[in-house]
């Protein structure tokens, strides 16, 4: 029997350890994808306690504490946040076969150094050890993100975002890259409950007129440069559907303009609206060689109730079945046409990776080695399995060794240990096909294809 989660966890044969030890495990991070606030970074901010640190603001934990019957007092309310980290201690039993549990000890294990099970016996002892390394300064943002090796860290950032944070740690001169990703979901959401109150401001931030639709689109092209002259290399969609019908520009226009004074549009007109800007987006973006991110077949905020309460990306999200081989299919050859970028996919529903594996190729040309790429196990994937699957997938449908792997789309600064879980899970898949003589013993090869999957395939795709 192995001892749980040692240095060999998630290693079950000689070369995986081989490959993770040798050639993974120190590899610097570039983090191309998460959703940590800038602003914490440029503060070096200390945390009081565990929960500040842990709990506040990780839907995940949360959702799996109200699963185990959780109290919301102890979740989003206003318990002692000794009190909610023991509700989450008293949980972690329950969770087998959750990554979260892996992602906690892992977290204790490196940046504490505590190697203790969590759970309700040693909530107390955990909460005091953890504590008074926090208390004593050596696990504050900054120390955190150079412990992990993070060289690179895009944040999701709307168009309005006056990227105040990112601009000052560039001119301190930090080694760090805090970049900026252009988010202009609430862009495209025509019939959101508050859009022309984002127009009005989109209007303030450009100090241009926005009363049609070409003038939006100056205004968007104002923050885009903007975007590029602060850093910005990627772009990111988060997309509930896939959005194609066919139009074209004077009816997106009039959509535009009925939208403008004050009426809503059908679902359709939303559709195409959304469809025809994506297009003329991915063409701006094509022309400053950024790479887009699409992430899609989400549904979001299902609980209503909930969503009153707390606001959104509190914990009531799941997997969309919406269609996605032909509205992508039409999609991205309409880009092609007008400029495609560097594109990255996700589904958030795992069923999609063959649609996605087999369209990809589809669009690859010389401009970029794997311009396309088979984006990594994203949310509800993010674990051993949905990993394994998407690896697979890939390695099956296209060129495994060009992917650009991990990444974090976390809120925590201690979600580094993610890349770890992949490297391990990676050099484990690998690890298993050379010892059944599927692929070869070949150490020159397998040390540049671990390493360029871990770190270097990125670092060379958005050019960091």
């Amino acid at each position: 029997m192995k001892s749980f989660m040692d240095e060999n966890f998630l290693l079950s044969n000689p070369t995986a350890v081989k490959l993770f030890h040798s050639y993974a495990k120190d590899l610097p991070i570039i983090d191309y994808h998460c959703h940590i606030q800038q602003s914490e970074i440029r503060q070096n901010k200390h945390f009081t306690n565990l929960t500040q640190l842990w709990l506040v603001a990780d839907h995940y934990k949360w959702r799996a504490m109200r699963s185990c019957g959780v109290a919301e007092h102890f979740i989003t309310g206003n318990a002692t946040d000794y009190d909610k980290f023991l509700a989450w201690a008293k949980i972690m039993p329950q969770l087998i076969g959750n990554p979260l549990y892996h992602w906690t000890h892992l977290e204790l294990q490196r940046y504490f150094n505590i190697h203790d099970i969590l759970n309700e016996t040693n909530a107390g002892k955990i909460w005091l050890t953890a504590n008074k390394l926090l208390a004593g300064g050596c696990l504050s943002v900054n120390a955190i993100i150079a412990r992990s090796k993070v060289e690179v860290i895009c944040t999701t950032d709307d168009p309005l975002d006056d990227l105040a944070d990112h601009i000052a740690l560039k001119e301190a001169g930090n080694k760090l890259q805090v970049l900026p990703s252009f988010r202009p979901d609430k862009a495209l959401a025509l019939n959101a409950h508050g859009y022309l109150a984002w127009i009005n401001k989109l209007r303030v931030v450009t100090n241009l007129e926005i009363e049609n639709y070409e003038q939006f689109l100056a205004a968007l092209l104002v923050r885009i440069d903007f975007f590029d002259a602060v850093g910005c290399k990627v772009a990111d969609h988060g997309m509930n559907y896939v959005p194609f019908a066919e139009t074209n520009r004077d009816e997106v226009s009039a959509i535009f303009k009925q939208v403008l004074s004050g009426h809503s549009s059908s679902e359709l007109d939303e559709t195409k609206f959304r469809c025809h800007t994506l297009i003329w987006l991915a063409k701006e973006y094509a022309a400053r060689a950024w790479a887009m991110q699409l992430h899609m077949n989400v549904t979001r905020n299902n609980n209503s109730q909930m969503l009153a309460k707390l606001g959104p990306d509190t914990g009531f999200d799941a997997v969309n079945d919406a269609p996605m081989a032909m509205p992508l299919s039409r999609l991205l050859d309409a880009m092609n046409h007008a400029g495609l970028p560097k594109t990255i996919l996700y589904s958030l529903n795992h069923t999609d990776n063959y649609v996605l594996g087999t369209l990809l190729g589809c669009f690859q040309t010389h401009e970029a080695r794997g311009k396309i790429q088979l984006g990594s196990g994203w949310w509800f994937n993010d674990q051993r399995d949905g990993m394994e699957e998407q690896l697979k997938a890939l390695a099956n449908l296209g060129a495994l060794g060009t992917f650009i792997g991990m990444l974090t789309d976390s809120r925590s600064f201690l979600s580094y240990t993610r890349h770890e879980y992949f490297r391990r899970i990676l050099c484990n898949l690998i690890g298993s096909w050379v010892e059944n003589g599927e692929y070869p013993a070949d150490e020159v090869e397998l040390k540049k294809l671990i390493q360029n999957i871990s770190y270097y395939n990125a670092k060379n795709y958005f050019a960091f």
